[in-house]
């Protein structure tokens, strides 16, 4: 078993990485010279994920590697894992990953390693390069960590426990074929913002990253707003300009143009800044290029809705606090204990080898 402070090093070490291949620094040189040319050999598979998965621009992918470049330095590692205990008797997890997003599956990943497990991941093929290739960096760092990291395109076989992301309707298959074995399985949620009217251009403007960040498709992105009865929505309109741009990316702007004309066609009457789409609508989950909104009466009813509908929520954003709100703009910088779902995936995995 490989002692958990060397694989804490070892994501330390990973941190560096990220951050040297970010900064396009020789911070790291130690690393770079025994690997090669690493830098280009990353750059070689974040050019291919963007190929694979017209989604993952280079732009998105190195947001997503910024984020953990920010988070994986030692104090916060530490501070992080204080409250639990490295685990005594092993067990080997199976990861079921996501690929909406780049790295999406990153964390439950780095938990289970981190925490003294076994992983065998099973990927998204919208998702299959990036992990690989992290999983290669780690190896080099600790190569003890190679035999405890499989990945697999076939059945799962051979684990204690699994950690599941996909839809409503996969989840169900999930918690059928997985109930005789420990688990976490995560369902579609999506996030809204709670709006006042009384918001500054600058707080509509922070707003902006929350909505288009990785074109909206992630389960922290806000794809509903709440908004007082006759809101005026010229000023959000204002604030999220800067995002015009996404129209540039002909994924994006195909699903733009096609989302516009079904509310077209179907009559439903709409708002449309040239590059996004305003439909009135009580779903949560929004189309790409578009975004729902609601009228609210007062926050008694906010908190009554929210509250019961909290299982389909990642995040509320607001200005003001609500259960448990967070600030506009930050929904894209969650934390090492912002777990998916509100589940605590290292709590769940030290119980494993109780």
């Amino acid at each position: 078993m490989t002692d958990p402070s060397q694989r804490l090093q070892a994501f330390v070490k990973l941190g560096d990485f990220f951050r040297a291949y970010c900064d396009k620094t020789d911070e790291i040189s130690s690393l770079s010279d025994r690997s090669g040319s690493i830098f280009s050999q990353f750059d070689d598979v974040v050019e291919r994920a963007g190929h694979s998965n017209g989604w993952f621009t280079r732009e998105n992918v190195l947001l997503a590697i910024r984020a953990y470049a920010d988070l994986l330095t030692e104090p916060q590692l530490n501070k992080w894992l204080a409250q639990y205990q490295p685990v005594s008797d092993p067990r080997t997890v199976a990861i079921i990953m996501a690929g909406n997003i780049p790295l999406v599956g990153f964390h439950d990943f780095m938990s289970v390693l981190i925490s003294g497990n076994r992983v065998i991941v099973k990927l998204s093929s919208s998702d299959s390069l990036l992990l690989p290739f992290i999983a290669r960096q780690l190896a080099q760092t600790i190569p003890a960590m190679s035999s405890d990291i499989v990945f697999t395109e076939g059945q799962l076989k051979t684990f204690d426990a699994v950690i599941a992301t996909g839809s409503t309707n996969t989840a169900r298959y999930f918690e059928y074929y997985f109930r005789e074995k420990p688990h976490i399985i995560r369902k579609n949620r999506t996030s809204i913002a709670l709006l006042t009217g009384d918001e500054s251009l600058a707080t509509l403007t922070a707003l902006g990253p929350d909505i288009f960040t990785f074109f909206g498709l992630g389960c922290r992105n806000v794809s509903k707003l709440f908004v007082p009865t006759n809101y005026d929505f010229g000023l959000l309109f204002d604030a999220v300009r800067p995002y015009e741009h996404l129209l540039v990316h002909s994924k994006y702007a195909n699903n733009y143009d096609y989302n516009k004309a079904v509310y077209l066609m179907s009559n439903f009457p709409f708002l449309d800044n040239g590059f996004m789409v305003l439909k009135e609508d009580t779903g949560y989950g929004s189309p790409i290029a578009t975004v729902f909104y609601e009228y609210y009466d007062s926050n008694a009813m906010m908190r009554e809705r929210l509250e019961s509908d909290r299982e389909h929520l990642q995040c509320i954003v607001a200005e003001k606090p609500i259960l448990d709100s967070i600030p506009f703009g930050s929904s894209q910088h969650p934390g090492l204990s912002d777990y998916a779902d509100g589940v605590d995936t290292m709590a769940f995995l030290q119980k494993l080898s109780l």
